[in-house]
């Protein structure tokens, strides 16, 4: 009879501990995941930026001279990421290859010109410096128009100011709700022991030998779940970087060791104040207040 209920009692502290860690696992998984998104962030928003394309297109009279100083002006200038020089007959080939017919049967010429799709860093892709770039393009007399997306260009970055803040907001929430959650766990795993803390306590034994145990138990939950946390997250981290290579997301290996070791820290310190705490206020609770 007693071997039962010991196995009973042993299957339900192995499911305690279970659920501890588990908890502590998915939050610290989900804070860990919030936290590499934030150090990438910038990065992503920097490459959606260096997608708009600037186009120059040069007048018909400008010859091979003309199209070579260019090219050596954009190479020495810090603002251009990279270029690609299209000339007109590549422009034709590539609207009929979109349009699907040759609009010059029906015209006998080449409308278009040859032009120069140029891609900017991310620092100057906002509205000022892109007019000044425009304007410094336009004094040469053999550009004949300088194109862009200038609606797009305002839109993006007005639309990564707020992003930036709403991910600020959620950050800090989702940092609460993770230190709410794991504290939890931790008061119902010390409230299933008030008997055998009281216990400890009317034979004579010390508040800090009795929260010793429960503090180094709850650290050592704390260790497993977080270093479960840490293993998700770089099996995630290493398959998004796998499946969508453009994004770079191994690119700052030290933020990324610093945001994993954070997540353990934070498994650690959240258990050890929230045991802490716990194992106090049952310590300081009367008897009959047990129950």
């Amino acid at each position: 009879m007693s071997s039962s209920f010991e196995k009973f009692q042993k299957r339900r502290l192995i499911s305690s501990y279970f659920s501890v860690v588990l908890s502590i696992f998915l939050v610290l998984f989900l804070l860990g995941i919030l936290g590499l998104f934030v150090i990438n962030s910038k990065r992503l928003s920097d490459n959606f930026k260096e997608e708009i394309a600037m186009t120059v297109f040069f007048k018909n009279e400008a010859n091979d001279s003309v199209i070579n100083a260019f090219k050596g002006q954009l190479k020495a200038e810090k603002f251009v990421k990279s270029y690609a020089y299209v000339t007109k007959e590549e422009a034709a080939k590539n609207h009929k290859d979109i349009i699907g017919e040759d609009f010059m049967e029906f015209l006998g010429m080449n409308p278009l010109q040859n032009s120069f799709d140029i891609y900017l860093n991310a620092e100057y892709i906002n509205t000022e410096s892109i007019r000044k770039i425009e304007t410094s393009f336009r004094m040469n007399e053999m550009i004949s128009d300088v194109v862009y997306d200038k609606q797009l260009v305002s839109l993006v970055n007005d639309n990564i100011q707020k992003v930036s803040l709403w991910i600020l907001i959620v950050s800090g929430f989702l940092a609460l709700v993770a230190v709410l959650l794991i504290n939890s766990s931790m008061r119902l795993s010390i409230y299933s022991n008030r008997f055998i803390i009281k216990t400890m306590q009317m034979v004579g034994a010390t508040k800090s030998f009795i929260r010793k145990p429960f503090i180094w138990r709850s650290i050592w939950l704390g260790i497993v779940g977080s270093v479960l946390a840490i293993v998700a997250l770089i099996g995630t981290l290493y398959w998004l970087n796998i499946t969508y290579p453009g994004l770079e997301l191994l690119a700052e290996p030290i933020l990324i060791g610093a945001v994993l070791i954070g997540v353990l820290l934070v498994g650690i310190l959240i258990t050890w104040i929230s045991t802490f705490f716990a194992t106090q206020r049952f310590l300081n609770l009367r008897t009959d207040d047990l129950y």
